[in-house]
């Protein structure tokens, strides 16, 4: 009997009675040991949609950097009426505040780097609470009522050698507050409350004469 079928014998019979190890002619021989083998993952496992949804339906609180847990943490914004904001303007605290200088004149914008976002942000009050470290000019102080009544206000947004509306981009004034600029002086011009001058027309006569 060759070495070889010697050999192939003595495993078969140790996997039946599970014997321990034979030396057979200067070889020796163990029992067979399943061990279970693992396979490792060579690629990362894949995210489940789920977290991805959960930020899909609350986009309003990855814009609000003042949020926690849910709720808007700030400072809540008072209801004032717009004849008190008329009487503020003309007041001494407001006088040793903004000087006679306009109110948004001493305001800077906070962002990254050091090129300017655009557009400046939509709107610093979110559900009655200040949103956001650094609103903008008319957010800041609740006393400044954005108002057709509110003329003295106005004037200070108005360009006074082109009499167009300044823009944002210098004001720093928020997208929903300039929508409301915009508003209440169209409103104010319409109204009368706010004066404005007329473009001059050139006319052709020739027109008219045939």
């Amino acid at each position: 009997m060759s070495l070889s079928c010697l050999i192939r014998r003595t495993l078969t019979a140790q996997r039946l009675i599970n014997l321990p190890a034979v030396a057979t002619s200067s070889l020796t021989i163990f029992p067979r040991v399943d061990v279970p083998i693992r396979f490792l993952a060579l690629t990362r496992p894949l995210k489940s949609a789920e977290p991805e949804k959960k930020e899909e339906e609350n986009p309003e609180k990855e814009s609000s950097g003042n949020v926690a847990d849910g709720v808007i943490k700030g400072r809540i914004v008072e209801k004032i009426p717009v004849e008190t904001s008329i009487r503020y303007l003309q007041s001494k605290a407001y006088s040793i505040t903004y000087g006679e200088d306009p109110v948004w004149k001493n305001y800077r914008r906070n962002f990254k780097g050091q090129i300017p976002p655009r557009k400046t942000r939509k709107k610093c009050i979110r559900t009655g609470k200040v949103a956001t470290g650094n609103p903008c000019p008319l957010c800041r102080d609740d006393y400044l009522v954005v108002s057709p009544e509110n003329v003295e206000l106005l004037k200070q947004f108005i360009s006074p050698h082109t009499g167009e509306t300044i823009s944002f981009k210098i004001t720093g004034v928020c997208q929903k507050k300039q929508k409301e600029l915009l508003s209440a002086i169209d409103i104010a011009k319409d109204s009368g409350a706010l004066t404005f001058d007329v473009p001059f027309r050139l006319y052709d006569y020739s027109d008219y004469k045939k």
